[in-house]
């Protein structure tokens, strides 16, 4: 954006010598900008996917003898626990078996 504006200040408004430095520095700052806002966006590591979910706590909305329903980051999951608990308990989730998530008391 800035380049653009400077482009247009070196074409319309400023002088020859200031137009060229006008838009050196745009076209530095501009670059400057993208390189700082790549470098923002790649220094963490995007968590999706049901992978992210392995190891998050969560709490058993019902008895799990052991299929039942969890709340997990908020959502409501199919889950099973092997050794079984009881409403209200929480659980750490272990794995991911399709849209059931297995789980066991924390």
């Amino acid at each position: 954006m800035l380049f653009v504006i400077a482009l247009l200040l070196a074409i319309f408004v400023l002088p020859s010598p200031w137009g060229v430095i006008a838009v050196t520095i745009a076209l530095v700052l501009d670059v400057a900008e993208v390189t700082v806002g790549v470098w923002y966006s790649k220094r963490r590591k995007a968590k999706v996917g049901t992978e992210s979910m392995v190891g998050v706590m969560g709490v058993a909305l019902g008895e799990l003898r052991p299929d039942g329903q969890v709340r997990v980051n908020g959502e409501i999951w199919r889950a099973r626990c092997a050794v079984g608990c009881e409403e209200g308990a929480a659980v750490v989730v272990r794995s991911i078996d399709g849209l059931t998530l297995d789980v066991e008391p924390a």
